[in-house]
């Protein structure tokens, strides 16, 4: 075989894996998806090779004004590295390295007068939480025009170990660990794994990076009070901290498959964020790369 033939057939198989590790279960996975912590309309929903895809109105609070934009939340289910804390590559090799995590992306785009913001959050969350009771990893990444940050959770015996990267003197290039505690970034996975429940009362918390950042406060697990109230077809969250003057709410659909329906966060500056639901697609998005597949986007409903 001549070296072009290889690099082909290399670049052929790298190209089958990517795509496939997102659409088929391995044996390992299946085996965790189906030990007992879900349940068939469960797997038939997050298990059928494609991520569910939702978009928001967004209404965001900055600099003293609310600014218009937009989030979309993309969960899907992947085989993940225990040890290495990464999306396999090849899960049917890993063994019992590989588990099944609940993935969500938060993508979150508004603009402050001449510049705009881009936030990316990465939570990766086991499915079966009873024998993994801890999300795994947890990061973001904030652009403007400014600079940008980046901003890691990587789950250790008993903290979380957080690295993070700004362009701010204050910040720095810092690195610290925090006793393990509930992120705030994954109450969203846990209410689609778990039933739309979260626990209740007072619990440890670690505040998101957007928070940590917008506000100038040190990332800590900190005390924080879960309660909820319901309606016909929602569960309402409410999140308090006890010593920042943030809170949050969730608003999360009662029937399967849980759909967050909207949520609000209150950061004591006299304006509210606010996040609600324009439309759900479930689509295999790593294989829609076409011009024409842009459609997507209209169904969508996404700013151009």
């Amino acid at each position: 075989m001549n070296s072009f033939l290889k690099t082909l057939c290399c670049i052929s198989i790298v190209t089958l894996f990517s795509c496939q590790s997102d659409q088929k279960l391995s044996k390992d996975q299946d085996s965790t998806a189906n030990s007992g912590t879900t349940t068939k309309e469960f797997n038939d929903y997050w298990y059928s090779g494609k991520a569910e895809l939702d978009s928001y109105t967004l209404k965001q609070s900055r600099y003293g004004e609310i600014r218009n934009g937009e989030v979309v939340l993309v969960f899907v289910t992947e085989p993940f590295s225990l040890k290495k804390q990464v999306k396999l590559d090849d899960p049917e090799k890993a063994g019992k390295d590989n588990i099944s995590v609940m993935k969500l992306n938060q993508i979150r785009k508004f603009t402050t007068g001449i510049y705009d913001y881009s936030i990316v959050s990465s939570t990766f969350t086991p499915v079966d939480l009873g024998q993994y009771p801890h999300t795994l990893k947890s990061n973001t990444s904030i652009q403007e025009w400014c600079g940008h940050t980046f901003t890691q959770f990587n789950l250790g015996k008993n903290n979380y170990h957080m690295k993070q990267f700004s362009y701010f003197e204050a910040d720095g290039d810092t690195e610290k660990d925090i006793p393990v505690a509930l992120l705030e970034e994954e109450l969203m996975t846990r209410l689609r794994i778990n039933k739309a429940q979260l626990p209740l009362g007072e619990v440890d918390m670690i505040f998101p990076t957007v928070y940590s950042r917008f506000f100038y406060k040190k990332l800590e697990a900190t005390k924080a009070t879960i309660s909820k109230t319901e309606s016909d077809n929602l569960i309402n969250y409410t999140i308090q901290y006890a010593k920042y003057d943030r809170k949050v709410t969730i608003a999360v659909q009662k029937a399967f498959p849980y759909k967050i329906e909207s949520w609000t966060e209150d950061d004591g500056d006299g304006l509210i964020t606010e996040a609600k639901l324009k439309k759900t697609l479930n689509e295999p998005y790593w294989n829609q790369k076409k011009t024409s597949d842009e459609s997507k986007r209209e169904e969508l409903q996404l700013q151009k």
